[in-house]
């Protein structure tokens, strides 16, 4: 069963999303040579915990902190703690907040100091690139597949990086979101025909866009830690996330400070009006 919000449960979720915001710009400005991942864990659990909010990865299934902090070849879930960042080195960040039972979940990727090479920032150009064509097909009458053959077809359009390639990573995706982190349906970020289109896109349908993408393999496994996912070739990743929401008058970025207004327009979509003002 897909969980339809009602447009009062998308003004909580939507608050939410706000404080994710706020928690990723914070981190990610102290993201800088020198730095331990568990730093900017305290850095975002200080902001969630000043909006009145709480956490919804602090104890999921046992995880202890408040982001996931990965790094290099680390995809996704990587453990914030003693790790010092170095310069060079490719952060991604993912962040989430409660609010009153309801759901924000998003991601970021940072370049940590300078220097780094131009396939890692056309790396997570086109992983932002293909997130937000994604969320440009949240429409009505549109269906779930809809949005994850504008991610892979973003992807699959753009110029090979001078090193390696762009994979699409396989074993995780978006997921629904609201009343829980991680609800039905399960997004994946390319096509898959033998699922079929999907359910159809309806007001109310809520969903976390996440692609992760590689410099190369689109396989992964896990550490011995049991949380952080690395590319099997241990090249470079890249993670974007932003909430969304469908409501009758179009998309809502739940975790982009403007709601999405300005990234949408340059894809010719316009967003729904922020009911936050």
């Amino acid at each position: 069963m897909v969980e339809i919000k009602t447009p009062e449960q998308i003004v909580k979720m939507r608050q939410a999303g706000l404080v994710v915001a706020e928690a990723l710009k914070a981190a990610s400005e102290a993201a800088v040579p020198g730095v331990t991942t568990g730093e900017l864990d305290a850095i975002a659990k200080k902001v969630i915990e000043s909006h009145g909010a709480t956490s919804n990865f602090l104890g999921y299934h046992g995880f202890t902190g408040v982001i996931c902090a990965s790094v290099n070849d680390e995809v996704v879930h990587g453990i914030p703690g003693e790790r010092v960042l170095q310069d060079g080195d490719l952060l991604s960040i993912d962040c989430g907040a409660i609010i009153d039972g309801w759901h924000g979940d998003a991601a970021v990727t940072v370049f940590v100091g300078g220097g780094h090479a131009p396939e890692l920032h056309q790396l997570s150009a086109v992983t932002e690139g293909s997130m937000w064509a994604g969320i440009a097909q949240v429409r009505k009458g549109n269906r779930l597949s809809d949005i994850s053959r504008a991610i892979e077809g973003y992807v699959r359009r753009q110029p090979l990086p001078p090193k390696g390639k762009y994979g699409i990573i396989e074993d995780y995706g978006g997921h629904g979101i609201g009343s829980a982190m991680h609800m039905d349906p399960h997004l994946l970020n390319y096509v898959d025909r033998r699922r079929g289109r999907g359910m159809k896109l309806v007001p109310g349908f809520c969903v976390a866009i996440e692609p992760m993408l590689s410099l190369g393999t689109p396989k992964t496994h896990v550490l011995e830690d049991e949380w952080t996912v690395v590319t099997n070739d241990h090249t470079w990743a890249s993670h974007w996330e932003h909430s969304v929401a469908l409501t009758e008058d179009g998309p809502l970025v739940l975790t982009a400070f403007d709601g999405g207004r300005a990234k949408l327009a340059e894809l010719g979509v316009t967003a729904a009006p922020d009911p936050l003002g």
